[in-house]
């Protein structure tokens, strides 16, 4: 296919917006080992689990695999525990060196089969109503959470020592007269809620203004250049700050990236508008007269074919080299947004860039390119 011919166009605008008891307990006899599994039970887990396992707890496949199935039987004599033992159990969790299971009991003598045994003073069942007592209670800011820790038999309040004030210690010294099963656990963090970043989705620049985002990076996201120039701060659809762009291009190019905080997590979606998410699975452009979609935060998900490659087009903002041009609608904040082809639409195409017409009576729209805006910010997409 040819995609070294320019043409040079005008009167295209870009995309962009203005804005138990002892008796009830069976004789269950002495603790045991995590069992090994066997047979099928080694095959039964998805490669996306086995692969997360694997690098979230530095296991080989082999080990991953033992780790999931003695943690599902250990759960199971977890469950069976908690309804045998009734106000006698205190708890119970899973020691992360060695995966044997500890069941927490409140009289002595008794002892659970497939697991060890510890005594302690607070039943699940006391120290989940001490909870409930201090979920009542209004917290200042400075106190960041509180919790039923089964290991340590205990309530657990956690206070940002950073911020600690006079209205925690004061708020602490209540939940401590509720009970004494109540511990402070200082820590040097307040949580955040975390939000996802998916293409197509609005996004909002401190300057003002309304985009859409592209696909997701590590790290950040790609959208279109004239969205923002670097150092513009950028919230997400949700108003929430997300971040400033880190580099733009435009124009010559239609081309940006923004990098992201803490609060974003890029995932490999794109918004279908009423459908499923699109699985972006890599970046292999689409040939001429392929079907392609768009995502967008004004006009949602439209499609239309491929017509031209590394076509020239003159803004009144100046001339931008290299774009796409289909036939597929689009409007005022969709700038920036999602363009993907292929099996299941999941081959990433670029970023809306501009166009003429609009979603009622058609139009003709183009897009930056996705691979070139990867090789010149050095950046990895995003894939599921």
């Amino acid at each position: 296919m040819n995609r070294t011919s320019a043409a040079r166009v005008t009167g295209a605008v870009l995309l962009a917006t203005g804005v138990v008891t002892a008796l009830s307990v069976p004789a269950f006899g002495a603790p045991a080992a995590p069992v090994a599994p066997t047979g099928s039970d080694t095959e039964s887990y998805p490669a996306e689990l086995l692969q997360a396992v694997e690098r979230d707890l530095g296991l080989n496949a082999d080990q991953a695999r033992v780790r999931l199935a003695s943690d599902l039987k250990s759960s199971e004599v977890a469950e069976q525990a908690k309804a045998s033992l009734g106000d006698a159990f205190g708890g119970a969790w899973i020691d992360q060196s060695s995966g044997r299971l500890t069941v927490a009991v409140t009289k002595s003598g008794l002892s659970v089969n497939g697991a060890d045994v510890k005594v302690v003073k607070n039943s699940l069942t006391q120290l989940s109503g001490t909870k409930s007592v201090l979920d009542l209670m209004s917290a200042p800011a400075s106190i960041t959470s509180w919790r039923v820790d089964e290991k340590s038999n205990s309530v657990v309040v956690e206070v940002n020592k950073n911020v600690r004030d006079a209205a925690a210690d004061k708020w602490i010294a209540t939940a401590k007269s509720i009970s004494g099963s109540v511990q402070v656990a200082e820590v040097t963090e307040s949580p955040t809620t975390l939000y996802d970043l998916r293409g197509g989705d609005a996004i909002y620049m401190s300057g003002g203004g309304r985009c859409s985002l592209g696909f997701s990076v590590s790290g950040g996201y790609v959208t279109a250049g004239h969205c923002g120039r670097a150092g513009t701060g950028v919230s997400g659809y949700n108003r929430v700050a997300a971040g400033s762009f880190a580099g733009s291009v435009f124009p010559g190019s239609d081309m940006a990236h923004v990098r992201t905080n803490a609060n974003w997590t890029p995932r490999p979606w794109v918004n279908r508008y009423g459908g499923a998410n699109v699985i972006v699975r890599g970046s292999t452009v689409a040939a001429i007269g392929s079907q392609i979609c768009r995502s967008g935060s004004t006009t949602g998900w439209r499609c239309g074919t491929v017509q031209a490659y590394n076509q020239t087009v003159n803004y009144p903002q100046g001339t931008v080299r290299g774009l796409t041009r289909t036939n597929a609608c689009a409007e005022p904040g969709d700038s920036g947004g999602s363009w993907v082809a292929g099996s299941g639409f999941g081959q990433a195409q670029g970023v809306t860039s501009g166009g003429s017409g609009n979603c009622s009576s058609g139009g003709t729209t183009f897009f930056q390119p996705v691979n070139p805006i990867l090789s010149r910010y050095g950046l990895t997409l995003t894939r599921g």
